[in-house]
């Protein structure tokens, strides 16, 4: 949905039933932020007052199957309606808090609890309900600490400090938000930012990393600038202690042939923002992917720079810190080793296109990156890592011309080519497949370690040699492994 209109006329049957039966809902939290930044609607929060739980649910199972996606929370949802339905709540601190609901609390108490002001505002939809017209005044908006005019002037600013700090996970959120709307928190928000105690509250213990992780994700898929969160950190010094694998990047040189833009932090942060707006990503979780990637690749580079500012063998020695870094914040194996993969081999399509090589060097690369990675990411790293070397600004180029030896091409002819290639060894979303199977083998030996063996060398000869037919293949095995044809 992309606008009030839109959303009244979807629900205003419920809305209409609610307010029949004495409740006043409110579209609450980012929903009316992102109506006020003119954004697509995606989540949808109704907060609803002076009805009890039990008769919320009773008024929406009118309309559909009703989940209890958090009750002690208040947070009903609908079958077919991507909207949550609550009710307003306090919550004691710490990691599992103790929920009062309370529908007769004010909206202004409501919103207080809230992090930052442009998340606290709302929209009394009774004042709606019979809109014709697709409008957003501020003078529908009950703003009581100033979120309209925060977004206005770009600036982020807590709206209890006290409440604040409870919840140290509203740190991350800020990095987040910096990222994502590109504004700048306010003098009390960094002050505050910069002394927080990041350990749960009331247990004193990390905030879980999958929590942590949300944000990051959330910084990465939704921003055009995330390398701001980043840089925020580091202003607050705080980037040292939460990431020392990024902080570590500061103040490492490189060549200025190759990276005119200054640092491994500065390349890092442009190759990030190239990742944020590339446009050729296929899914989201490419392109999640992909911005881990561009976080991730150069991690080695302070560990092997030497005085020449050369930096061989980056790519082996950034394996282990990608894989701490990646480790603090998630526990999915597959995407861990995804990244480190992308870490490893993120120079190879130069190297490749350079040396103009058979196709046979693309097919073993093809088989190192599988089975959770392919050729066409590395093609998509490859061009965040040659747009991040802007000079003149901190933004990364939006393409870039390369000059690497004997290589003088725009990146994405480079990419063009290697898509090409790929394509026509037809290896561009895995490798080849074996053509030799173990029942093929069968008439000749027994099964057990030796057919393995046997398979493993086949599907090696078969790539080397670009073989395609099954006859001559087996022709080579029968003879490397001296076994006689079955008369």
């Amino acid at each position: 949905m992309k606008n009030l209109l839109e959303i009244i006329k979807k629900i205003r049957p419920i809305l209409a039933m609610l307010i029949k039966n004495g409740a006043t809902p409110y579209l609450v939290g980012g929903v009316v932020r992102d109506l006020v930044l003119k954004k697509t609607i995606k989540d949808i929060d109704i907060e609803i007052h002076k009805i009890s739980l039990r008769q919320l649910e009773t008024i929406l199972q009118k309309f559909g199957h009703v989940r209890l996606i958090g009750k002690s929370f208040g947070v009903l949802h609908i079958d077919g309606y991507d909207i949550d339905w609550s009710l307003p709540r306090t919550d004691s601190i710490g990691r599992k808090p103790k929920v009062n609901i309370n529908p007769d609390m004010k909206i202004e108490d409501a919103l207080r609890r809230r992090d930052i002001t442009m998340n606290a505002m709302a929209i009394n939809l009774k004042d709606v309900l019979s809109l014709k017209k697709n409008i957003i005044f501020k003078n529908i908006i009950i703003d009581p600490f100033g979120g309209f005019k925060d977004i206005k002037e770009k600036k982020l600013r807590y709206v209890d400090k006290k409440l604040f700090v409870q919840d140290p996970l509203r740190f991350f959120r800020v990095m987040q938000f910096i990222g994502r709307f590109e504004m700048e928190p306010d003098k009390n928000l960094n002050l505050l930012c910069k002394k927080i105690n990041l350990k749960d509250f009331k247990n004193k213990k990390n905030i879980s990393r999958e929590r942590i992780f949300d944000e990051i994700k959330k910084l990465l898929l939704k921003s055009k600038s995330p390398s701001l969160g980043f840089r925020w950190l580091g202003e607050i010094n705080r980037l040292k202690e939460l990431f020392p694998e990024i902080y570590n990047l500061i103040g490492v040189k490189q060549k200025e042939y190759y990276h005119p833009e200054g640092d491994v932090f500065e390349h890092t942060m442009q190759a990030l923002d190239a990742a944020a707006s590339l446009e050729l990503y296929e899914n989201e979780n490419e392109k999640f992917l992909i911005m881990l990637g561009a976080l991730c690749h150069d991690f080695g580079k302070p560990y092997v720079t030497d005085e020449a500012f050369s930096c061989k063998g980056h790519e082996v020695a950034g394996v282990a810190v990608a894989k701490k870094f990646l480790k603090r914040i998630t526990n999915n194996k597959c995407l861990i080793d995804s990244v480190c993969k992308l870490v490893l081999y993120h120079t190879r399509i130069i190297d490749l296109i350079r040396s103009k090589t058979k196709l046979s060097a693309y097919k073993r690369l093809a088989l190192k990156l599988a089975p959770n990675l392919n050729l066409r990411h590395l093609g998509l790293m490859f061009l965040i890592d040659i747009r991040g070397r802007n000079s003149k600004s901190t933004k990364p180029l939006k393409r870039a011309f390369v000059k690497h030896e004997d290589i003088m091409l725009y990146d994405k002819d480079i990419y063009n080519k290697f898509l090409f290639n790929i394509k026509k060894a037809q290896i561009e979303y895995g490798p080849q497949k074996p053509i030799l199977m173990g029942r093929e083998l069968l008439k000749y030996i027994k099964q057990g370690p030796k057919m393995g063996e046997i398979l493993k060398y086949a599907y090696k000869v078969q790539i080397e040699k670009d073989i395609k037919d099954i006859e001559i293949l087996k022709e080579i095995i029968l003879r490397k492994f001296k076994i006689k044809k079955a008369v």
